[in-house]
């Protein structure tokens, strides 16, 4: 499928906001009302989606509520990005109401981290339109540095095709190699979920970026995900592996039990960095865009050619 490659954002904007992960109730209104006071300031435009504070069933707003703001912000001529406002749980559940064919005719960047990973990949396999990991917009206003948000911009407005990186933090190298791939990924529960079945995505050729939540899943729960992957042949098509934070009050790490579960039947690159997921520190990854992992250089993954236009 050829790629499509989004717009890029200019000042003056519109930024359409949806909700089609958990519900923006309680202090999460204030959140992000906050963002988008912050948005605002630096010369945007912000439209809230029409079931952005839904909450009908209790624990979100419906699948039909969130899949008609979704293709709603991608049908709006003058919505020119969409920002996912947090993460969750069942942003899948939209998954068989998208116009696919609407997004692929109205291409436009889309982006968020965890739970969002599930979507931004799926409408990226549905559609070839290439969509972002990127900081969730109710995180603008509750992050402590301005990191993400500014990656965010880069990347979004400035066209950047850096990886940024906090300043403590390193790229390591847990197996040597080299490998261009497209990008593909996100959350590993979500990853997970788009393996197989009906609404799955396809691996092949990819370099796959994985992180998780520790203290939300524990180092069994991350292995039998990546276990999952492994019985349906995902690591047998792959051609690297970035992977990114996870913290577990275990004090186990994720390259431990990615290592437990590949062993040493995998010969492709495999690179650590904590600049994505559920961290301060996120950078923007483009979902679908072409990349090089080359462990012998600092940086140890570059992006190939650009994400936005």
């Amino acid at each position: 499928m050829n790629r499509i490659i989004p717009l890029k954002l200019n000042k003056g904007d519109t930024i359409g906001v949806i909700a089609p992960s958990d519900p923006i109730i309680g202090e999460k209104v204030e959140e992000v009302m906050r963002a988008k006071e912050i948005i605002e300031r630096d010369g945007f435009k912000v439209k809230f989606g029409t079931h952005l504070f839904s909450n009908t069933c209790g624990y979100s707003a419906t699948a039909k509520e969130k899949a008609e703001d979704i293709n709603s912000m991608f049908a709006d001529k003058e919505v020119k990005m969409i920002w996912c406002a947090k993460g969750g749980n069942n942003s899948n559940s939209v998954f068989e109401y998208l116009d696919y064919e609407l997004i692929k005719q109205n291409p436009k960047i889309i982006c968020g981290y965890s739970d969002i990973t599930s979507l931004t990949n799926m409408i990226a396999e549905k559609t070839g339109l290439i969509t972002f990991s990127a900081t969730n917009f109710k995180t603008i206003a509750t992050d402590e540095t301005e990191f993400s948000y500014k990656e965010a911009l880069n990347r979004f407005v400035n066209g950047s095709l850096e990886f940024g990186i906090g300043e403590n933090d390193k790229y390591q190298t847990i197996q040597e190699g080299v490998a261009e791939g497209e990008l593909i990924g996100g959350n590993i529960f979500l990853t997970k979920g788009v393996t197989a079945g009906k609404y799955s995505v396809n691996f092949e050729n990819k370099i796959l970026f994985l992180e998780d939540l520790g203290f939300e899943s524990p180092p069994e729960v991350v292995s039998n995900s990546l276990y999952f992957m492994k019985q349906n042949g995902v690591f047998d098509i792959i051609k690297g592996l970035w992977i990114g934070n996870y913290e577990s009050n275990t004090g186990i790490t994720l390259e431990k039990i990615i290592k437990d579960v590949i062993g040493d039947e995998y010969s492709f690159p495999i690179i650590k960095s904590n600049n994505f997921g559920h961290t301060e520190t996120k950078t923007v990854i483009p979902i679908g865009t072409k990349a090089r992992i080359d462990t012998s250089k600092e940086v140890k993954i570059e992006l190939l050619e650009n994400c936005v236009k």
